[in-house]
């Protein structure tokens, strides 16, 4: 692996407004600089939701608020009597291809979810993973149709990374799995159950058009989304700390891009999950520090991902399996990543405000990428530095009282907006997390 109404006259106005609010989508958009250039999917998305009127906020939403489109959250998942959590407060946190010995160890950090079994789903790996309640995505078998303790399984899965080249079983590789029998597969595995969601994870060139990995369909991201006809849940992978490639390297936004990408590739009707490196896997001699590891995880939400799931092997030197449970320095971190998750799941899965914020950058090379969201009152605001340096940004909400107060999340500090306006510093990948309220 490796879902409020506007007038007519409101809508129009909101529509054309933020036409101008995203027309430059240098900092708000800023995965997208991709290859020195700029797609703009975020205005585009914008657009679409103006132009359509989706809408359907979460409660304490303001008259005017505007919505992106929005997969539907956990919600999404009701549609399955044996899928994932259709409850508010689930946000899918997973692992890749785990022992179920390791269940109780990993639920302790955050994991709610594993994905992958090795060479299974057998009875017995069902069954520890029942004993523990820890939901399993995996592969659709004879044993995982037939066994007593299948209610653990929440999706069937695909086989990992059909879009990279195949082994040819002759040392050499051929081309990547066709989409048609993705599609075909899918399929099968609805026929067979179609109590359950199927989960396709897909590869980096999701978010790299020049992977090379692709072998002869490198260069053809239109493949994408045919793929993604053949599941209901998509996730992919890129790793840019681990990565050898200079097209990549130590480009973290990639990962949002990707996101990006996948989820306008599915019309916004399927959630996107995707997964993050928090181990030097390849012995490369640089792992990710704590700060990237939570800064690509943000980027990955703010820019829409439902779900996250870690990759914690390591290959080299010495192979281990559960490579983040073997470092308490980076399980420390990632339990308190999942932890600020977990508690802030029921603001997650409500759609984002698409015009309550605009912001700034007092710096050009680092752009500010930004999610809002209502909840109970109150308003949240999501932000993360998407380029290395120093820069100070400038937020300014529409339509706020004059004085109102931000709490930044895990912090232990407060922000002040002033007529809608605060300003915050931040440096290489920086996290800001604040729940502002008013008298």
């Amino acid at each position: 692996m490796i879902r409020f109404k506007v007038s007519i006259p409101a809508l129009t106005v909101a529509f054309f407004s933020l036409i101008i609010l995203f027309s430059d989508c240098k900092d708000l958009v800023s995965s997208e600089k991709n290859n020195g250039k700029a797609e703009c999917l975020l205005g585009s998305a914008v657009m679409y939701a103006a132009a359509t009127g989706l809408n359907g906020g979460g409660t304490g939403s303001f008259a005017g608020d505007v919505f992106l489109p929005w997969e539907g959250g956990s919600s999404y998942y009701s549609k399955w009597s044996h899928g994932p959590s259709s409850e508010p407060d689930y946000f899918p946190i997973a692992v890749w291809l785990q022992s179920p010995c390791n269940a109780e160890a990993y639920r302790a950090i955050g994991i709610n979810t594993f994905v992958g079994l090795w060479e299974g789903p057998t009875e017995d790996q069902l069954g520890r993973l029942a004993d523990r309640g820890m939901p399993v995505l995996c592969a659709q078998n004879a044993a995982g149709l037939g066994s007593p303790s299948n209610p653990v399984i929440s999706a069937w899965t695909h086989d990992d990374e059909p879009d990279n080249a195949q082994a040819d079983g002759q040392g050499g590789y051929g081309p990547p799995i066709s989409t048609a029998s993705i599609v075909a597969g899918y399929q099968s595995m609805v026929a067979a159950d179609p109590t359950r969601p199927v989960f396709l994870n897909l590869g980096q060139g999701v978010a790299w058009d020049g992977w090379y990995g692709r072998g002869v369909r490198t260069g053809h991201p239109e493949d994408y989304a045919e793929y993604i006809k053949g599941a209901d849940i998509i996730s992919y992978d890129i790793y840019p700390v681990n990565s050898r490639d200079t097209a990549v390297k130590d480009r973290l936004w990639l990962v949002a891009y990707g996101v990006d990408r996948l989820r306008r590739w599915s019309n916004y009707k399927k959630p996107v999950w995707n997964w993050i490196e928090c181990t030097d896997f390849n012995g490369s001699g640089r792992k990710p520090t704590p700060s990237e590891v939570k800064a690509e995880v943000w980027m990955s939400i703010i820019h829409g991902s439902m779900g996250i799931g870690y990759f914690v092997h390591v290959f080299s030197p010495t192979f281990i399996e559960a490579g983040l449970l073997s470092d308490a320095h980076m399980s420390s971190a990632v339990a308190a990543i999942n932890a600020q998750i977990t508690s802030l799941a029921p603001v997650l899965n409500t759609p984002s405000v698409a015009n309550g914020v605009t912001v700034t950058s007092s710096s050009a090379d680092v752009p500010v990428d930004v999610m809002l969201k209502r909840y109970n009152g109150e308003t949240y605001l999501f932000a993360v530095s998407m380029r290395p340096g120093i820069t100070t940004a400038t937020f300014t909400l529409r339509d706020f009282p004059a004085d109102a107060e931000a709490e930044v999340i895990g912090e232990n500090r407060v922000k002040i907006f002033t007529d809608g306006v605060m300003r915050d510093s931040f440096t290489d990948y920086t996290v800001h997390l604040y729940r502002i309220t008013w008298k």
